[in-house]
């Protein structure tokens, strides 16, 4: 979630807080107090968290993909390989192209910690076009499998056991 001031500068995070105040409005103003080790965000950076949006970083500084958006690309690249280059081909079908979009909500005040705020993702959706000469029936059987056999999507939609493991390595 960005704020409503979508060009605003990472480093603008001061007149957010001002503003909020100026509104009276609820906010918390995240420091990054200290770094160990390699960090993108040296100790000092600033964010500002509220209820409509966040503003500055104290991570990555929104330069690359997050681990959210890498799970969304998963899911809409298994849409497109796998129904381009198996289940095609698997089907006996012509599919010239597939392009997939895969979106979800998350709230970053969740991640914070911030009370009332979940840290998941909701909403999860993925749109699939298929370009192809086929019949509509037979793409019908071709997207019933997928929903069946796509690793990614069955991972999200079905009840899985995560086995988690932490290892400490002291510095």
């Amino acid at each position: 979630m960005t704020g409503p001031d979508q060009g605003m500068s990472n480093g603008n995070w001061l007149s957010a807080l001002e503003r909020l105040r100026s509104r009276r409005e609820a906010g918390v103003l995240v420091t990054l107090a200290t770094v160990r080790g390699h960090s993108p965000r040296a100790a000092g950076a600033k964010m500002v968290v509220s209820a409509e949006g966040t503003w500055g970083s104290v991570g990555g500084g929104n330069l690359a993909p997050s681990p959210g958006t890498y799970l969304l690309g998963a899911l809409a690249g298994c849409a497109a390989v796998f129904l381009r280059d198996t289940l095609g081909p698997q089907f006996g079908l012509r599919i010239d192209d597939v392009r997939a979009t895969a979106s979800a909500t998350t709230d970053a005040r969740g991640l914070l910690g911030m009370a009332g705020a979940m840290p998941d993702m909701g909403d999860l959706t993925i749109e699939i076009e298929v370009v192809s000469p086929e019949p509509e029936e037979r793409l019908q059987e071709l997207y019933t499998a997928w929903t069946e056999r796509c690793p990614i999507l069955l991972a999200l939609v079905k009840p899985n056991a995560v086995d988690v493991r932490f290892k400490t390595e002291r510095s």
